[in-house]
């Protein structure tokens, strides 16, 4: 027996040994738990293993999904262990090959014991008349597929579903039904209905919000709900165009270098408040492709003299810079400089640059009629294609006529409408003109030709001009599709146009012919620039 040496420092127990500070049962806890770590997986202190560096409990995980097990015997977890047990009950069906459960009276799995249904006979369809499986309302899929009373039957199971149906749903279903096939038509009425059938508000305007897309279309059934509400006054147009609009500017604004890039925000953002005023004042504002314009000249000339002028403050910029970047397109020299004045003169009121360096630049350019006019052969070709060749589309013949002999615009025949038409006297009305034009024999068969061809469409929409993406609507085809509806003959519109213009200019009173078209009267002075009288030569009066 050992002698006691001391008391122990933690508990006050006898210290045999001289070396020791502690007792035999402290020194013996205190080497357990210098030998104990905290646990990675349960965060107790325990003795981890060297393999696993966890501990002893969880260290035995399943073999399959890597879950814990808590009794030492076990390789599995129980959820593994009962799947385990359930695969081992099943055996590979006789008919099908799969693994399953086989009933006792059949001796396959439940997929293959229980009965089908028996497909109904083919059937002679009533609407083509072929032996085919039945579809529906005694017609086949074909005809099904096709036939007009769809969106209406899939209206009225639309009503049926809902608690409290819209006064207008029967409306909109007969307005798709008139304008989309029949596919698309049922399509356009199920969207609608899971907007009805949702948690929000079931009002028009709210859904009209809720259909749009995101992006730069907002879809078809969102254009045909507008189209539907806008035309009976339940619903504001939405403000698809301006968005379109601003996303344009915008992308013309991030293409300018980033030092120059806060003038031109401002230059446009002041801009875009100019034209709101001027649009509450009832004034002419600003288009957006004018807006779009200048945005695009400011862009290219930030670009120049950062790339070949190595200025990055508009500060720097100088009269010969802004003659550089002229110089680059003189074609456009004219317009190039309106904008640039215009922006040096925002720039200068809000101290970014202190001189305006085009205060001294000139246009130096005539004001007079510099456009290409077609010769008269090319005139009598472009007749005889336009009025006998039946393979040209007809809105190619409709405006190519309309600007061949009449001087119509590519606007004014994109807004013309059916109303504009006057069968009785053969005349129709353009844009702005006061009077009626009266057509010519070949230019009222060509319009008949273009009437027939839209008479092919299912459309309500009011303009002569109907393409694909405006059946459906009211509005007028797009000016890009008018732009290049005259690619086939090679010439553009505005050179067929401008022909006729300086053939009436020349040969009559430019007043007149102002006011025949609903021009201002300078506007048509511009096409006599190289016309001289022959009565004024002097050799006429020797």
């Amino acid at each position: 027996m050992s002698k006691k040496q001391r008391d122990c420092v933690t508990c006050g127990g006898p210290v045999g040994y001289r070396d020791r500070q502690h007792c035999c049962r402290c020194w013996r806890r205190m080497k357990e738990e210098a030998a104990k770590a905290v646990c990675g997986s349960c965060g107790k202190d325990r003795v981890l293993q060297e393999d696993t560096g966890r501990c002893i409990t969880c260290s035995r995980v399943c073999d399959q999904c890597g879950q814990s097990v808590r009794a030492a015997h076990n390789r599995l977890c129980g959820a593994c262990r009962r799947k385990a047990e359930r695969l081992a009950d099943q055996q590979p069906c006789p008919r099908c090959g799969k693994r399953g459960y086989l009933r006792e009276e059949t001796g396959w799995c439940g997929h293959c014991s229980r009965p089908r249904q028996d497909k109904q006979p083919p059937r002679t369809c009533r609407e083509c008349g072929q032996l085919r499986r039945h579809a529906g309302l005694g017609l086949c899929s074909a005809c099904w597929q096709k036939h007009p009373g769809r969106p209406f039957i899939r209206g009225e199971h639309l009503r049926d579903q809902l608690a409290s149906p819209p006064a207008w749903l029967d409306d909109f279903v007969g307005h798709v039904a008139a304008r989309f096939c029949v596919s698309r038509a049922c399509g356009l009425i199920t969207s609608l209905g899971r907007l009805l059938q949702d948690e929000h508000s079931n009002s028009p305007q709210a859904l009209l919000e809720r259909s749009r897309r995101p992006g730069r279309s907002m879809g078809t059934f969102a254009h045909a709900l507008e189209d539907f509400f806008s035309h009976r006054g339940l619903a504001l147009p939405t403000d698809q165009a301006e968005r379109l609009a601003a996303g344009r500017r915008k992308r013309r604004i991030d293409a300018v270098p980033g030092p120059l890039r806060p003038a031109v925000a401002a230059f446009d953002a002041s801009r875009m408040r100019a034209q709101d005023r001027a649009r509450r004042a009832g004034t002419r504002p600003r288009s957006d492709h004018t807006l779009e314009t200048a945005l695009s000249i400011l862009r290219d000339l930030a670009r120049f003299l950062t790339e070949h002028r190595g200025k990055n403050d508009w500060a720097l910029v100088d009269v010969h810079d802004i003659e550089a970047f002229l110089a680059t397109s003189p074609r456009a020299r004219k317009r190039r400089l309106v904008v640039l004045r215009q922006f040096f003169r925002f720039a200068r009121s809000q101290h970014i640059v202190l001189i305006d360096p085009t205060r001294t630049l000139v246009v130096k350019e005539r004001n007079g009629f510099r456009g290409r006019t077609l010769t008269l052969d090319q005139q009598r070709e472009l007749f005889r294609r336009w009025t006998t060749d039946d393979q040209v589309h007809p809105h190619e013949a409709l405006l190519g006529m309309l600007a061949l002999l009449h001087g119509a615009s590519s606007t004014e025949v994109r807004t013309l409408k059916i109303t504009d038409i006057d069968a009785a006297t053969q005349t129709v009305r353009l844009g702005k003109r006061p009077h009626p034009v009266p057509l010519d024999p070949a230019s009222w068969t060509v319009l008949e030709r273009c009437l027939n061809h839209r008479a092919k469409w299912p459309t309500a929409n009011p303009h002569v001009m109907v393409t694909k993406g405006t059946k459906a609507g009211r509005s007028p085809a797009s000016t890009a599709y008018v732009s290049h509806v005259l690619d086939d003959c090679g010439y553009p519109p505005r050179m067929i146009r401008s022909t006729r213009l300086v053939d009436l200019v020349n040969t009559m009173d430019p007043k007149l012919v102002a006011a025949a078209f609903g021009m201002d009267p300078q506007a048509t002075l511009i096409y006599l620039a190289d016309h001289i009288d022959p009565g004024r030569l002097p050799d006429q009066h020797q």
